[in-house]
């Protein structure tokens, strides 16, 4: 350990602070937490502790897992690893210099073309944290067009990012936040006439909504621009190979979390936070932008062509105090998109409907089983069980290792026996059929 504080220094530090002693200065804490005894056992050389790492990872147990709520396991094709391992992209640092910086910006520029054409809209940033700050975000930006303070949102939008948007505004206590009621699981227009006004600044719609349901973004968006207010849409990617999108249905901006662009679940994180907008509302936008030009002898050139953030411009002026991106999570989604391209996210997008589709047909012939809401979905559903939905999911977890699904009652309460199922492409016929079997063996 270095310690660059040599004895003067700790006596000025200590005549400043008005102690006598270090001991005094932090007799204010609990002695229990001063200097703590620590049960760590002895060094282990390179062999030794790679064992000990291989005995502790025989005790992992293999779960088949249908828990979705926007974290999804899905097969990311091994040429995506292999690209973004390369030297050249893992010690990759903020492009400041563009004359250094060609291969990263060019890579941001790709990523963001990628986003662009996924969601319909005409600009994308260069990536943020994850799915709930990019809407959180969007939710500022919508608050700062139009200078209202009323935000309403789809009572399916996912509980998590809610919590994350409020957390952006905690410091603020003139915002209001309305969830819209829902009918059968989906946004209601007329609850969205009753609840969005002149007052509102924007209304956020989740499409596939939390529940795997698939709004009707284009009726809903007309809705709200009646009422004067903004349109914000937290959207799938995944699903927008098959779906409308949010250009399409409208949005001023769009979001969505990238995970499931080649990014593994990772306990996590990190993920990538997918933020566009349309073109008149760029300079609201986060983070940094890239362009393409060309120099001065015609040859082609990437540079940050827009940096709305407090480090680049006056803090007043900036659009958010974000400070990074998820570049390297970015970089994957852009090799995953490119992989695939638009027939390959068809594909994906089919092959998802289709294994949850099967799922919840399988489920819902056990007997005492239905489906809560009659919607069309995408790759997740919520079903009702007849009995309460955690004790079941703990049961046949510890029996069968099968993980069947997440319980809603924490993030709803009252959906004691209600279970949000996801089957992603990962699933097979055979996966399908073991969780059918679990669930009729154990209720």
């Amino acid at each position: 350990m270095y310690l660059p504080h040599s004895e003067k220094d700790k006596e000025e530090m200590l005549k400043a602070t008005g102690a006598s002693s270090f001991v005094d200065l932090i007799k204010q804490v609990p002695s229990k937490f001063l200097n703590p005894k620590y049960n760590i056992p002895e060094g282990m050389d390179e062999a030794q502790a790679a064992r000990h790492l291989a005995g502790l990872a025989e005790k992992n147990r293999k779960v088949l897992n249908f828990v979705g709520a926007g974290a999804y396991e899905r097969y990311t094709p091994a040429a995506v690893n292999a690209i973004i391992e390369r030297g050249e992209f893992l010690t990759a640092y903020t492009p400041y210099q563009a004359e250094s910086s060609q291969g990263t910006l060019q890579t941001i520029y790709e990523y963001q073309s990628c986003m662009c054409a996924l969601y319909g809209m005409d600009c994308s940033n260069a990536s943020m944290y994850d799915g709930a700050s990019a809407l959180a975000e969007a939710a500022r930006a919508a608050v700062r067009v139009t200078g209202k303070k009323k935000i309403v949102y789809s009572g399916a939008l996912n509980p998590q990012y809610v919590q994350v948007m409020k957390t952006y505004f905690a410091n603020a206590t003139e915002y209001e936040f309305v969830s819209c009621p829902l009918q059968n699981g989906k946004t209601n227009i007329e609850n969205i006439n009753r609840t969005v006004d002149e007052k509102t600044a924007c209304f956020i719609l989740q499409t596939p909504n939390f529940f795997g349901i698939i709004e009707d973004g284009e009726a809903i968006g007309a809705a709200v621009k009646a009422k004067g207010a903004m349109f914000v849409i937290s959207a799938d990617p995944v699903s927008l190979g098959i779906l409308k999108t949010p250009g399409e249905m409208g949005a001023d901006f769009a979001t969505g979390e990238g995970q499931s662009l080649g990014l593994p679940l990772s306990y996590g994180g990190p993920y990538l936070g997918i933020f566009t907008c349309t073109k008149p509302l760029v300079r609201q936008m986060p983070g940094r932008i890239a362009g393409m030009t060309v120099d001065k002898d015609g040859k082609r050139g990437f540079v940050l062509t827009l940096q709305a953030r407090e480090q680049h411009i006056r803090r007043d002026k900036a659009a958010s105090n974000i400070c990074s991106n998820e570049a390297l999570c970015a970089l994957s989604a852009t090799i995953y998109t490119t992989l695939l391209g638009p027939e390959g996210m068809r594909e994906l997008a089919e092959t998802n409907s289709g294994a949850a589709h099967v799922a919840a047909e399988k489920l819902t012939a056990v007997p005492g089983i239905r489906r809560t809401f009659d919607g069309v979905f995408f790759n997740e559903f919520v079903i009702t069980l007849p009995c309460d939905a955690e004790q079941l999911r703990r049961k046949i977890l510890v029996k069968e290792n099968i993980d069947i699904g997440l319980p809603l009652r924490q993030l709803f309460p009252g959906m004691n026996n209600e279970l949000l199922v996801c089957a992603t492409e990962t699933k097979t016929m055979e996966d399908i059929d073991r969780l059918a079997k679990a669930v009729k063996e154990n209720l």
